[in-house]
């Protein structure tokens, strides 16, 4: 974190974050996006989250720096949506497939309702492999990363697909400070080294990164991660008027050791860090190129964003064991390789109409996916038996969307929007009467009001429809791969949600935000164990209550304060019960940081989400999980820094994740067993990193 270093500028850092806030709102008004401090006009002092008095059109919306990034402990790289207020990150498999997040009442498994981008290229992949909105951010190298805005509800014209419960949009820097080399070392044959650094080119800046991790982790099968990550960048200009040209590279191998049934571990038959299934595991990669442009011109600001990815996977899981094959076990391996091209472009512009001064956006973003093939097979120690289904996908989607944002009075401001979206579904299926064609659209209007400042506080009215969509095979599918018959599933499900919150800066050194919402969702995506995948479910509802806070005790001392409660229900009644199993209903964070003081720094981060129904009728319930990372800095000379990280600080003995379904172990009967499934949070390690700045 940028520190300030004399005491005395303390105040005025406030009294700048204060006073400076009108006139950087107008400028990021001109740009047709959502205020945000300007470094150049004003002292950031900051804490996990940007959440100041003016800066946004919703109180759950905000913005995290790269200072905030690079001062706290990650365990893993899908833990930077940590920043997110309210939002956990966990992992029920290797360190190389996609995070399970958590969010609002949602167990969002890898993605879905949850979405990120990066650059303006959608991390979120439909009609995946393992699941519906897949997230895999391992791609990332977390020192790059200049900033993350968050939204969170349906409220947004700009956010289509998967954002009903929110969205991030992660931006890569354009240039570094200065070049930093770094290798960490840890337990478990952890190693980890980063290389970065920008310089001038031509008329631009050439900047580049490079990562290599190795880590086998706790487990008895070790992981054996073989990542490596690789970013190539040329940019010109300044954020809102140049161009940029990306390039990004990644590829991981590892073992996988999946969730484990209780039963198994309490009869000793493993370890609570064993396998049943020793050759689970996977490889991934992913490549892009992207381009971004900025345009200023007078009081408009033309964006636009293309991009190309190729992407491809192999995930090998074994859920059951050996429910289906008592002797070579229930593995399958989930396979796909995919092409996904986009565009994105809007233009922004400011005008007055009967004195009123007015903000105006719109905006087109479409996007082809080319999956050639999407698999699902039976396999033994990796190596495929047979063939469930293959298919070969072409989705198609555009989304218009404009925007309108009004000053009618000095405390009241109105942002309307309204999206249209349109998909178009192939699918040609090696299961007969499963090939065809499907469309669907979408309308999502979009409303918020906000009032104020009086007395440093404002207040929030945001109400909007979104939508998510499902699996391209469930639109056109009629015969399930055992030959039952099938319903094609609604191609796009619609959601809608509302919100009204409280920002304020009325006590000295504080930010606070307080929202109530409520999200509708038309049908639920359930994760079925024995296929390692979603499906669509019933229809659902939750309503819940987030509390964020932000406090600089000194300009050396802060903290940070996030709780959420939320209740999650069907809203279509069932005699197996309307509880949603995997649905979080209390989240809590709570951090300090420590800096300035001499050479060194420290951080402390407590995390906290508690027990989940893990089936509808409430009977079988998750334990909750508390876990504390930690951190201690020490500044060698000004190029050469060290640092401990602590993670699992107190040594719980408790999950990541929790599944209740049927399995069966050798020996039981046919049938199998219903129990818990679990996947055990890392023990306590250490991380010790040595770091150059050149």
């Amino acid at each position: 974190m940028r520190l300030i270093k004399r005491k005395q500028l303390a105040a005025c850092a406030l009294l700048l974050l204060a006073t400076g806030r009108q006139a950087v709102a107008q400028e990021a008004a001109e740009a047709g996006t959502a205020p945000v401090a300007d470094e150049s006009r004003t002292v950031r002092v900051a804490g996990h989250y940007d959440n100041a008095v003016g800066t946004s059109d919703a109180a759950s919306q905000g913005v995290i720096s790269s200072e905030l990034i690079v001062n706290r402990p990650a365990l893993r790289t899908g833990e930077l949506l940590e920043f997110v207020p309210g939002l956990i990150v966990t992992q029920h498999s290797g360190d190389g497939k996609a995070n399970q997040y958590f969010l609002r009442g949602f167990n969002l498994d890898h993605g879905t309702d949850f979405a990120t981008y990066v650059d303006g290229m959608p991390v979120n992949m439909r009609t995946h492999a393992h699941g519906q909105g897949y997230s895999d951010l391992n791609f990332l190298i977390p020192e790059l990363v200049q900033r993350i805005d968050y939204k969170k509800g349906p409220y947004f014209a700009s956010e289509g697909d998967f954002a009903s419960a929110g969205a991030a949009r992660i931006r890569l820097a354009d240039t570094l400070p200065q070049g930093q080399a770094s290798v960490s070392l840890g337990q478990h044959g952890y190693v980890r080294a980063v290389a970065a650094d920008s310089f001038e080119a031509g008329a631009g800046t050439l900047l580049y990164g490079l990562e290599v991790n190795r880590n086998n982790g706790p487990w008895d099968v070790p992981e054996r991660v073989r990542k490596y990550s690789g970013v190539l960048r040329y940019s010109q200009g300044t954020p809102d008027d140049g161009f940029s040209v990306t390039g990004m590279a990644y590829k991981n191998r590892w073992n996988a050791t999946d969730q484990v049934p209780l039963r198994a571990v309490a009869s000793s038959l493993i370890g609570r860090f064993g396998s049943l299934a020793p050759s689970d595991g996977g490889d991934t990669a992913r490549y892009s190129l992207s381009y971004a442009l900025r345009k200023r011109t007078g009081n408009r600001l033309f964006e636009f964003d293309a991009y190309v990815i190729r992407s491809q996977l192999e995930l090998n899981s074994d859920f059951t064991y050996f429910l289906a094959n008592p002797d070579a076990g229930d593995q399958f391996q989930q396979s796909e390789r995919r092409t996904l091209a986009g565009v994105n472009a809007s233009e922004s512009w400011n005008t007055l109409l009967a004195g009123l001064s007015m903000r105006n956006k719109l905006g087109v973003q479409a996007r082809y996916d080319r999956l050639s093939p999407v698999g699902l097979y039976n396999t033994i120690d990796r190596v495929r038996q047979s063939t469930l289904r293959e298919d070969r996908v072409r989705e198609s989607s555009i989304g218009l969307y404009g925007e309108n944002t009004v000053q009618w009075l000095p405390w009241l401001r109105s942002v309307a929007g309204l999206r249209y979206d349109a998909y178009r579904f192939q699918v040609d299926s090696s299961i007969e009467g499963n090939s065809g064609t499907a469309n669907d659209h979408v309308v999502s209007p979009k409303l918020s009001l906000i009032l104020g400042p009086w007395s440093k506080t404002e207040f929030f009215v945001n109400a909007g429809k979104g939508f998510h969509s499902n699996d391209a095979r469930g639109t056109t599918q009629t015969r399930l791969p055992d030959g039952a018959a099938s319903t094609p599933v609604t191609p796009l499900v619609p959601t809608k949600g509302m919100e009204l919150g409280a920002r304020t800066e009325w006590l000295p050194g504080l930010q606070s935000s307080l929202a109530l919402w409520r999200l509708d969702i038309a049908s639920e995506l359930l994760f079925v164990g024995d296929a390692g995948e979603t499906e669509p479910s019933r229809a659902s509802g939750r309503h819940g209550i987030e509390w964020n806070n932000h406090y600089i005790a000194a300009p050396w001392l802060l903290f940070d304060l996030d709780l959420a409660a939320s209740r999650s229900r069907y809203t279509q009644d069932d005699p197996a019960g309307n509880y949603i199993p995997g649905s979080i209903d209390k989240v809590a964070s709570f951090g300090v940081t420590l800096t300035d003081q001499g050479p060194w720094s420290a951080a402390f981060q407590l995390r906290y989400f508690g027990p989940r129904p893990l089936i509808e009728d409430n009977s079988v319930r998750s334990a909750s999980t508390t876990l504390a990372y930690a951190r201690v800095g020490y500044q060698l000379n000004r190029q050469t820094r060290i640092s401990l990280d602590v993670f699992n600080l107190f040594d719980k003995r408790a999950s990541d994740i929790d599944y209740y379904y049927a399995s069966r172990l050798p020996g039981e009967a046919a049938q199998g067993v219903n129990d818990r499934h679990f996947h055990p949070v890392e023990p306590r390690s250490l991380r010790l990193t040595v770091a150059y700045a050149f």
